[in-house]
C-alpha cells in the first residue's frame, strides 16, 4: 500500500492511493497513531473495504506522510558519498577505520519535516543550500537491541528523504565539534507516500532492494544511483541505533546520500564559497525512486539572521 497524508480543503487526512484516487480515513486518523497502535494493515484493509472518503489525486494536497515522526536518525550508509565529499574539502579520500567500524548516524529535526511539494525556504543567513537525495526508512514496530539479519522486518516501509543542509552552517558545526546543529536544522522531506514493503517486493533481488534514484535541479540531473549501494544496510543502522535503547514505531531513519547525490559533491572551485551552484530561490529540487514516487520542490528566498549581540560587542 502507499499510504499518504492529504488535504482535500477540510482538513488533514490519512489514506491510501488507489490508482488515481486517494481512499481516506475517518477524520483525525494519523499514521503516526496507526504506526504506535500496529494496526496499519487492518487500517488499509478498512480504506480499501469501506473509506471514509474517496478523492481523486488531483483534488487532494499530498503532506508529508509523517508529518511529526516519532524521531529521526540520518544515517551515513553510502560510503562513497563521504569519500566524494572529503576530496572536495582537500582531503585524499581516505576514510578513518572507524567508518567500517559501525554506521554512522547523527539525530535530525523531527519538527522540520515538510511535505514533497512544498516550498523550502532557503536556511536563515546561507549562501550555501544544498539537497541531499536520500530514502527514509519507517519503523512499524519497536525494538531494542536488533539483531543486524532481522532487524529490517521492523520496517513498515519507505519514503523519499531529503536532508537539506545549509553548508556554510555545517562548516561551523564541524568546527565546533559537538554534532550538526543549523546546518541541519531547517527542512527534511519526506514522501510523497508511505510505501510499505510488500509494495516494494518487485524490486528486491538477493535480499536487498534494488531501487534505482535520482535528483535533478531545473529539470538537470544531479545524480543516479541504487539503493543496493548502501555499504551499511538499512538492518545494520536499525541494530545500531537500538543498542541499549528503544526505537519506537513511527521513528525514521535515513539512508544517507546517495553518491553524488548532492551539491557539494559536484564542487569545482578551490574554496566552497565560490561554487555558483548552490540552491538559490526559484530553483526546482526533485527526487525521484522507483515505487516512491516523485517530490518536486521550489526553493525560496529565506528570512535575515537576528545578531546574537550588537555589533562590537566582545566578552
Amino acid at each position: 500500500m502507499k499510504w499518504v497524508s492529504y488535504d482535500a480543503g477540510d482538513g488533514v487526512r490519512t489514506g491510501v492511493i488507489d490508482g488515481e484516487s486517494v481512499r481516506g480515513l475517518a477524520a483525525g486518523t494519523t499514521l503516526e497513531a496507526l504506526l504506535e497502535s500496529g494496526n496499519l494493515a487492518e487500517a488499509g484493509e478498512d480504506a480499501r473495504r469501506a473509506p471514509g472518503e474517496v478523492r481523486g489525486l488531483a483534488e487532494v494536497t499530498l503532506l508529508a506522510p509523517l508529518r511529526r515522526p516519532q524521531s529521526v536518525r540520518d544515517g551515513v550508509g553510502f560510503l562513497e558519498h563521504l569519500r566524494n565529499c572529503y576530496r572536495v574539502l582537500g582531503r585524499d579520500g581516505a576514510l578513518d577505520p572507524a567508518w567500517s567500524h559501525s554506521p554512522a548516524f547523527y539525530f535530525a529535526n523531527r519538527d522540520a519535516i515538510v511535505g514533497p511539494y512544498e516550498d523550502v525556504p532557503v536556511a536563515p543567513g546561507s549562501a550555501m543550500f544544498d539537497l541531499e537525495l536520500e530514502v527514509g526508512a519507517v519503523l512499524g514496530r519497536g525494538g531494542r537491541d536488533l539483531h543486524p539479519d532481522r532487524a529490517e522486518e521492523h520496517i513498515a516501509g519507505y519514503t523519499l528523504f531529503n536532508d537539506w543542509t545549509a553548508r556554510d552552517h555545517q562548516l561551523v558545526d564541524l568546527a565546533q565539534g559537538i554534532g550538526q546543529a543549523k546546518g541541519k536544522d531547517c527542512a527534511i522531506t519526506l514522501g510523497p507516500a508511505l510505501v510499505t514493503v510488500d509494495e516494494l517486493e518487485p524490486y528486491r533481488r538477493d535480499g536487498r532492494l534494488t531501487i534505482t534514484l535520482s535528483a535533478t535541479v531545473n529539470g538537470e540531473e544531479l545524480t543516479r544511483g541504487s539503493l543496493d549501494q548502501m555499504d551499511w544496510t538499512f538492518g545494520e543502522l536499525l541494530a545500531y541505533a537500538s543498542r541499549g535503547t528503544d526505537l519506537l514505531p513511527g521513528a525514521v531513519i535515513g539512508s544517507g546520500t546517495v553518491p553524488r547525490g548532492c551539491l557539494l559533491e559536484h564542487v569545482d572551485t578551490p574554496a566552497l564559497a565560490d561554487f555558483t551552484g548552490w540552491l538559490r530561490p526559484g530553483d526546482v529540487v526533485s527526487l525521484c525512486g522507483e515505487g516512491l514516487g516523485e517530490t518536486r520542490q521550489t526553493v525560496t528566498e529565506g528570512t535575515g539572521v537576528l545578531p546574537l549581540r550588537p555589533a562590537g560587542v566582545v566578552r
